[in-house]
């Protein structure tokens, strides 16, 4: 089976779209997110989307198989608030291994079953890394501006037992999305660089960023390229952008990272922006049609959804890129 880099360098390759927005579809009650291993958990549980990985794992496996089905190349974990950080919302923080691990277990057999029927189309895993609830950079509280709701260490820590969990279940990719502030994502990568180092193995490494508004920065207030230059120390397989914005709203920042980075460039937006009542109305068609901008310019070398995305997304636009050669890479341009 080829590797993640030989595919990247034949075409684009596809991510999957929202996890979120194809659980709200089942409509779960309380009961069905306890499952029975946790009926009698003290706090309520319901919304905490990642713990359906060990109490409605048919389910989850039926929505990564839905992607794949659709056109998808790499499904994410069902991870994206699996850290004891995130988990605290909930007082679950003991039961973080378990989570990444049996997600990661459950995306992997199913990429499997997709590889086994379609050897020409390897399947990858990508174990999802969220932000947190936390900002290293930043204070919560306008009034103490001095004030810092975790540190780095403490990050460090929490991203360390999810990377060993998410790997030990089988991923091929760590992902680390959906980035606000660029020191959170430093935890992170530090925290995947430790364990490459203790366990002696190499994993690839997406790295994706979120543009907040239309000023074009992230929350902690990078630019584009200020954002690339932070992260450019770590080996990573790619550099990207993903939620916040609409496809056709993320071209200019993918236009810089495209001329600036010898990495290949991912794009998973959301599917346009949130009307009045926070749902996202583009239609398949509307997104891929954007999506064909971004091959057309020789943008990107992965492309997926975010926020408001489903299979029906994924299939439109893998029908669309599959037309398309992918981005050169190692075409660098000296930062400057």
């Amino acid at each position: 089976m080829k590797n993640i880099q030989e595919v990247l360098k034949e075409r684009i390759l596809v991510l999957d779209g929202a996890m979120g927005t194809m659980i709200q579809r089942h409509k779960f009650t309380e009961e069905d997110f306890r499952g029975d291993r946790f009926k009698d958990w003290p706090s309520p549980v319901q919304g905490n989307n990642d713990l359906l990985s060990l109490t409605q794992p048919d389910t989850i496996a039926d929505i990564h198989r839905q992607y794949f089905a659709a056109g998808a190349d790499i499904v994410e974990t069902n991870t994206f608030s699996s850290t004891t950080i995130g988990m605290a919302d909930y007082g679950m923080q003991e039961i973080v291994y378990d989570l990444n691990y049996e997600s990661a277990k459950l995306a992997k057999e199913v990429a499997d079953e997709f590889t086994a029927k379609e050897p020409h189309k390897p399947r990858f895993v990508a174990g999802s890394i969220g932000p947190t609830t936390k900002t290293a950079s930043m204070s919560p509280d306008v009034n103490d501006p001095g004030f810092r709701a975790i540190t780095f260490d403490a990050l460090r820590v929490a991203y360390k037992q999810q990377v060993e969990a998410l790997i030990d279940g089988g991923c091929d990719i760590l992902l680390v999305e959906t980035i606000f502030d660029t020191l959170n994502a430093k935890a992170a990568l530090f925290a995947i660089e430790e364990v490459k180092e203790e366990r002696d193995i190499d994993i690839p490494i997406m790295v994706s960023g979120t543009i907040t508004d239309a000023s074009g920065r992230t929350l902690s207030g990078q630019t584009a390229e200020a954002f690339l230059i932070s992260i450019s120390h770590i080996p990573i397989l790619s550099v990207g952008f993903n939620c916040a914005l609409g496809a056709s709203q993320l071209v200019p920042h993918l236009e810089v990272l495209s001329v600036k980075t010898e990495h290949a460039v991912s794009a998973h937006p959301n599917a346009g922006l949130p009307n009045a009542f926070g749902e996202y109305d583009e239609t398949p068609e509307q997104m891929a049609a954007q999506i064909k901008e971004y091959a057309e310019k020789k943008l990107v070398n992965i492309v997926g959804g975010c926020c408001g995305t489903t299979p029906e997304h994924i299939k439109a636009m893998s029908e669309i890129v599959k037309d398309y050669s992918p981005r050169t890479l190692n075409t660098l341009i000296a930062l400057n």
